[in-house]
């Protein structure tokens, strides 16, 4: 089983009769083939982006539901070769959730990778403070002022 969303685009002249036979007989399909239907949605009647058959607008009807692909194949061959239905369009819900996933996945590995960031620990007497491991020699310790030329550099002023 696996989610999909149907959108399709019924004809805005169509009676509210023939919109409601339309996403009966879609769920009658999603349900003879063992699926399920999670919510249907109607959203109106809207302005097309472009002109579809010499139309404007349409109605927009989303279902959204669960099934296996010989559903989907029969659900696109019914509004395919319907006259009410001006457009549609299936998507796999659950690919998009699991790419979604693998991205987050992924996200919090490079983050365990990632050093922690530094904390400022409070200045110790030079005597005390611990080597930087990634110091070079002679260089002043990270967050120690450098020592002034005297005598224990052998050089005098």
């Amino acid at each position: 089983m696996r989610v999909y969303e149907e959108l399709f685009i019924v004809r805005p002249d169509a009676a509210e009769e023939e919109i409601d036979g339309m996403v009966e007989q879609v769920r009658g399909v999603i349900g003879s083939n063992d699926g399920t239907v999670e919510k249907v949605e109607k959203w109106g009647v809207r302005r097309l982006a472009y002109r579809v058959q010499k139309r404007k607008e349409g109605f927009y009807v989303l279902v959204q539901f669960s099934a296996g692909p010989d559903a989907v194949k029969e659900i696109e061959r019914r509004l395919r070769v319907s006259d009410l239905v001006l457009k549609f369009i299936t998507v796999r819900v659950d690919q998009r959730l699991k790419k979604v996933e693998k991205r987050r996945k992924a996200r919090e590995k490079r983050a365990a990778r990632k050093p922690a960031p530094a904390v400022a620990v409070p200045a110790a007497p030079a005597a005390e403070a611990p080597a930087h491991p990634a110091a070079v020699p002679g260089a002043p310790a990270p967050g120690h002022p450098a020592p002034s030329p005297g005598p224990e550099t052998g050089k005098e002023q």
